[in-house]
């Protein structure tokens, strides 16, 4: 069987050989409970904790801030939202929440709600991108948090959060990023955007799977949404996942040394791929902006064909990209048959009918020439192929006259 081409990395990226060594000690060596300061094993299982922590702080340029291990994203952003609201100014209810934000920001939702909050969706543009005018309409003085992504993994899409986060801060509200996706990808820079809190995720960035990170500005309010020990300064309690908190911090390193390489690389190859498909696919409509987007990131519908279909197809040709997010891909509708259609793809105008079955493609750093290619080739192949079993398109050539 030939080799695999994987492009979905914005749902996950495959473990660095370097983090996966600096983590095995922590298994079988320096296996103690990092709350356990009487004894030696604790004792190093801290001071590796603290390293890891100081080794993402300067990976996002925080270093005067402080930092909330978490299992993962979706538990760095309800603490970051829910966790904000419940501690904040009583006489200010109102919390804005973008559009295109991932189902752990844009479902809190109803929980805020639930508990007195009135909470507003910031539209964006037809890229997918809130504009400081978009939020400026939305701002209230009673506004008390704003939540905006820096990148979208379904359409690609990177928000102007250092503008977005001075708007808020005028109005006297807390601002939120969440930048799961773009960690690893894009350069990020906490102190700069002047952001409240941030949220990251290692095995977005060639790290292990269930452990995150919340970055807090020094002195932000906010409070625990979980209960039992001190652990994370009372934030977050329950024992860490030390030998994940290990990799993420390895992770963060070469991130950041590496930086540079791998977006000069993927920029070069997603271009490409942009440029080949859009030349040689029929009907086909990209997503997200052109220009401000993920490196290496490319996403479109195309008419009269259901993307689902050219999943399938190109993954039994051994290519594996994505429909919308992975997450989203979970969900069922009514009749537990159809995929719901993605709150993302809705809010940049795609067709409802459409939403649940687009294509993401997300190059990664082990990505070549030749995975591209060889995608394009399987890509116009397989829409061909749709095309001839489509009856929209049937009925497109009879109008037309084909």
């Amino acid at each position: 069987m030939s080799e695999r081409i994987f492009l979905d990395h914005v749902s996950t990226t495959p473990l660095d050989e370097r983090v996966l060594k600096a983590m095995m000690p922590y298994f079988t060596e320096t296996y103690g409970n990092p709350s356990s300061h009487v004894h030696q094993h604790g004792v190093l299982a801290s001071k590796g904790m603290d390293e890891a922590r100081e080794q993402i702080l300067d990976f996002v340029n925080a270093n005067e801030q402080s930092l909330v291990f978490t299992s993962g994203a979706t538990e760095a952003n309800n603490l970051a939202i829910l966790g904000m609201a419940y501690a904040a100014n009583k006489a200010k209810k109102h919390i804005l929440i973008s559009e295109v934000e991932h189902f752990s920001v844009y479902n809190t939702m109803y929980t805020l709600k639930n508990h007195g909050f009135d909470v507003e969706i910031i539209p964006t543009n037809a890229s997918g991108i809130v504009t400081t005018e978009l939020l400026s309409k939305k701002l209230r003085d009673d506004t008390l948090l704003v939540s905006v992504m820096h990148a979208n993994g379904e359409i690609g899409s990177i928000q102007p959060i250092a503008d977005l986060s001075k708007l808020a801060h005028e109005k006297g509200a807390l601002f939120h990023t969440d930048a799961t996706v773009s960690a690893g990808l894009l350069p990020i820079d906490f102190n700069a955007w002047g952001v409240d809190a941030m949220t990251l995720s290692a095995h977005n960035f060639y790290g292990p799977k269930g452990v995150g990170a919340l970055v807090l500005k020094t002195g932000t309010p906010i409070r625990s949404i979980t209960f039992g020990g001190w652990q994370e300064d009372g934030l977050r309690s329950g024992t860490e996942n030390v030998t994940g908190i290990i990799g993420m911090g390895i992770a963060a390193t070469i991130a950041k040394a590496e930086m540079n390489e791998r977006v000069e690389k993927l920029n070069l190859l997603g271009k490409d791929l942009w440029k080949k498909i859009g030349e040689k696919v029929p009907f086909i409509h990209f997503t997200g902006d052109e220009t401000s987007r993920l490196p290496g990131h490319v996403s479109f519908w195309i008419e009269h064909v259901e993307g689902e279909s050219v999943i399938l197809f190109l993954n039994m040709k051994g290519i594996s990209v994505a429909s919308g997010s992975a997450c989203s891909s979970n969900l069922k509708g009514e009749d537990e048959e159809d995929l719901v259609a993605s709150h993302v793809l809705a809010a940049v105008g795609v067709p409802t009918d459409i939403c649940a079955g687009s294509v993401t493609i997300s190059l990664g750093r082990d990505n070549k020439q030749e995975d591209v290619d060889k995608t394009v080739e399987e890509l116009v192949a397989t829409v061909e192929r749709l095309l001839q079993m489509s009856p929209s398109y049937a009925d497109y050539k009879k109008e037309k006259g084909v």
